[in-house]
């Protein structure tokens, strides 16, 4: 089965064009199917771009997925047409009385800012606290996963010396964990971020358990001792081209910013870049969806 999104949304083209499968919203309702719902608090600027990355690895399941998408109320996004956010976005009001197989919260460019000068981190945490009874499994990503980890946990972030960018080995420290099924002891990642948080802080508290780690990125999923949280450092879903558009905006902007490591051929930026992580995006995601949503949601998801 696809994911199952609306005829209109923009995504739908760009994955068809992809081979992705797909299917709009009204074929969807001829299917006597109860498919899981997976809501998507996109906190990215480039919210077109970031439904696309995540809808393309939702796609690889043989269930079927119905993708509502979120954004905050007390932030206005400046980087997406009104018009796509009228059309295709909700709000927390508009569906905190709802129940969700699952939540994704996406990263977003705020990583220097302290959390609770971030403008809409009061929301956040309502979010969040909202997630606990109303999802059965939630899939942080990057920023998002160190929200996640500061909220519920006080695990903080600390600012690097340079920005973690490029794409990174990684072990697999937990090799009989659902999530990690079907993963090479050793596989690739990409990381862009200024932040990290600290191994030795995850380690000591009893609530979180670490899956995987990198010598060079440090810790990439941790997971909460129920399984009901899941903190994803990096960005699997990334595109082949994001790193390299990270780059060449930065530069353009003059910063300082060094050549995403791992990414480029002989680390060329003028190369076209070489995708070593696409598999793992694409198993990472589909293992959460069929381990700790399908399996584990009751049919009912009033019984949450």
């Amino acid at each position: 089965m696809p994911v199952n999104i609306p005829d209109t949304l923009p995504a739908k083209a760009l994955l068809e064009a992809e081979n992705v499968f797909v299917m709009g919203e009204s074929r969807a309702m001829t299917q006597d199917i109860r498919p899981l719902k997976i809501l998507i608090l996109n906190l990215m600027p480039l919210k077109i771009v970031t439904e696309s990355q995540l809808l393309r690895v939702l796609s690889n399941t043989p269930l079927q997925v119905e993708v509502e998408l979120l954004m905050t109320s007390t932030h206005a996004p400046r980087n997406t047409p009104q018009e796509h956010l009228v059309a295709f976005y909700k709000t927390f009001n508009e569906i905190k009385h709802l129940y969700f197989d699952g939540l994704i919260i996406t990263g977003a460019p705020v990583e220097l800012i302290d959390f609770e000068k971030v403008t809409y981190w009061p929301e956040l945490c309502e979010i969040m606290d909202w997630s606990k009874k109303h999802v059965t499994s939630t899939f942080h990503i990057c920023w998002g996963a160190q929200a996640g980890l500061y909220h519920h946990y006080g695990i903080k972030k600390y600012e690097l010396g340079k920005k973690m960018f490029g794409v990174f080995n990684h072990q697999v420290l937990t090799p009989k964990e659902p999530l990690l099924r079907g993963f090479d002891d050793h596989y690739q990642a990409p990381h862009s971020r200024y932040t990290e948080v600290r191994q030795t802080e995850i380690d000591a508290h009893p609530g979180l358990i670490t899956l995987s780690t990198s010598p060079e990125a440090g810790v990439y999923i941790v997971a909460s001792e129920d399984r009901k949280q899941i903190f994803v450092t990096g960005h699997p879903e990334y595109e082949e081209s994001t790193l390299g558009e990270e780059y060449w905006r930065d530069i353009n902007k003059g910063m300082e910013i060094a050549v995403p490591e791992n990414y480029y051929p002989q680390n060329d930026a003028e190369k076209k870049p070489l995708v070593t992580w696409r598999s793992h995006a694409h198993l990472i995601y589909s293992n959460w969806l069929n381990y700790y949503v399908y399996q584990s949601t009751p049919y009912s998801l009033g019984e949450l």
